[in-house]
């Protein structure tokens, strides 16, 4: 099977998608270079100790001084997990929707390609627009013990794929939508509100009892707010919920992709 359709996807996204990966390399890079100095910062601590609840909307669970700390609280509780989805649902909710509403859908269907072979070649653009924010921070993480900074290696891993994932997952959530719709503002705003709902129940989980109970309602909980980055949460527990859920909402995605009236 050839990729053209694929490949002119993210020949068009090439711009947002240069833009995010310089940007998240530069914010990496630095949170990794100014770790030693708070480091020794007894302050930042205190500081998390005194409101649980805002240290946990942010991420800062735990010694926001230690490795884990400091690169949860500034990368994966937050940031890297909310670029990486400003790229996938973005195209999810473009991919069909969108192109369904400008009329180059239109065009793209004429090709000799079932639509199940060309929803196949948009989901592995998502794939691929997923794995660039989570794996270009990791790559900054290589430059870690150069600045003291030298974290579970197994977790770093474990979180970049758990990231990678709940990407795909909300992207493939805006494309199902999309597809079902024909709508590219339903699609951006379903998934949207998931994707927020999601965060903050992750976040809150750890201090607010209420919102514990309900954390394994949460994508977000699977990939960042489980302990994957420091390898105490049930890693294959988490992949295997992440894949699951992108598996059926593709199949989801899929069938409404069947049913749709392109124009």
């Amino acid at each position: 099977m050839t990729l053209d359709v694929a490949r002119l996807d993210l020949r068009t996204r090439r711009r947002m998608l240069i833009g995010c990966m310089l940007g998240i390399a530069a914010y990496a890079f630095l949170i990794v270079a100014i770790y030693p100095a708070f480091e020794g910062d007894a302050s930042l601590n205190q500081m998390t100790q005194d409101n649980p609840t805002m240290a946990a909307l942010f991420g800062a669970t735990g010694s926001l001084t230690s490795t884990a700390g400091w690169l949860n609280a500034n990368l994966y509780a937050n940031f890297v997990p909310l670029i990486a989805l400003l790229l996938t649902v973005g195209y999810g909710a473009g991919a069909i929707a969108g192109q369904d509403e400008d009329g180059s859908l239109g065009l793209t269907a004429t090709l000799p390609l079932t639509r199940r072979a060309l929803l196949l070649q948009k989901t592995v653009t998502l794939m691929a627009l997923a794995v660039a924010v989570p794996a270009v921070t990791f790559l900054c993480l290589l430059a870690g013990p150069a600045f003291d900074l030298d974290p579970d290696w197994a977790g770093a891993v474990a979180v970049t794929a758990t990231t990678c994932l709940l990407a795909w997952d909300l992207g493939l959530l805006a494309l199902a939508i999309g597809a079902a719709t024909g709508s590219r503002g339903i699609a951006l705003g379903v998934a949207t509100t998931v994707a927020a709902a999601g965060y903050l129940i992750s976040s809150l989980a750890p201090a607010v009892h209420g919102v514990h109970a309900i954390r394994w309602a949460s994508p977000f909980y699977w990939a960042v707010g489980g302990g994957q980055l420091t390898g105490a949460g049930p890693l294959w527990r988490d992949i295997a919920a992440l894949v699951g859920l992108g598996i059926l909402l593709d199949l989801a995605a899929m069938r409404a992709f069947e049913r749709l009236d392109v124009h």
